[in-house]
């Protein structure tokens, strides 16, 4: 068995499978089995209470962290959401609004902020770090075009026509094309940890695009079951944050599964194939 933690992109190419995009909104029936992952959840590790930031993805708000803040909460976290209303895509003053958010949080609470980002902001937690790296601790991602293809973004049709009608008219190459998103996109990696997660059969966006290439001692890939909209409440998904969350500060080691969760791990399939 290979396994699913790598320091390099999935050799997925094109887009997410047409299957995968259209059941999507099996996300509800993720929501529905999360009771059903409560003794996994109640096993993660406690945090030390450091304070960390979510950020939504696309379309989303605050209120589609409510899971997330409400279980990283009552492991003990200080937990934040970003403040800035709907993500409608990438917006300059969101970016320049971020690192005094996070400079803030370091600020008032004397430590420093982890950062995790669902979709999108992903992508925007990259860039509220890059700009005040001294005061971020890690990076997590769920399902963020954290790299881009040579020949530009492989998400489906229908989530680029979105961004085109929501966000701007030229769609996200508009954004992604600037000099240091690209830079940040294509093959510059901040030097700090950050754990990707990604999931095979994520329908908006495909593995290659989710994953980075980076520093074994500092960047980690992490394969997850689940659909895309569903990563926020996925009990998995949860488990393994709430781990990544618990690395102690400044010593940071690759995710390996332990206690129930590697048991659950271990009945996962793990094969390759996109």
């Amino acid at each position: 068995m290979q396994t699913p933690f790598k320091v390099a992109r999935h050799q997925h190419s094109g887009s997410p499978h047409f299957l995968h995009s259209l059941l999507e909104p099996r996300a509800l029936i993720e929501a529905a089995l999360l009771p059903a992952s409560l003794p996994l959840l109640m096993l993660a590790p406690r945090g030390d209470g450091h304070p960390v930031l979510l950020l939504p993805g696309f379309m989303a708000d605050e209120k589609s962290l409510f899971v997330l803040k409400a279980f990283l909460s009552r492991k003990g976290y200080d937990v934040h959401t970003w403040g800035l209303g709907r993500n409608l895509g990438f917006r300059s003053k969101h970016a320049s609004a971020l690192p005094q958010k996070i400079r803030y949080l370091n600020y008032i609470t004397g430590r420093k902020v982890s950062l995790v980002g669902w979709s999108l902001g992903g992508v925007f937690s990259l860039y509220g770090a890059e700009n005040s790296l001294e005061c971020v601790r890690s990076i997590i991602t769920l399902g963020s075009p954290v790299s881009m293809d040579a020949q530009g973004s492989q998400s489906p049709s229908a989530v680029k026509a979105l961004y085109r009608l929501v966000s701007h008219r030229l769609g996200s190459a508009a954004h992604t094309m600037a000099p240091r998103a690209k830079s940040l996109r294509e093959h510059r990696r901040l030097a700090v940890p950050t754990s990707c997660l990604y999931s095979l059969g994520d329908g908006v966006v495909p593995p290659q695009e989710a994953t980075i290439n980076g520093d074994p001692s500092m960047h980690e890939n992490i394969r997850v079951p689940g659909s895309h909209i569903g990563l926020g409440f996925n009990g998995i998904v949860l488990s393994v944050v709430a781990d990544r969350l618990a690395q102690p500060e400044g010593q940071w080691t690759p995710f390996v599964p332990t206690g129930l969760l590697a048991q659950v791990w271990r009945a996962l399939p793990h094969d390759e194939a996109a």
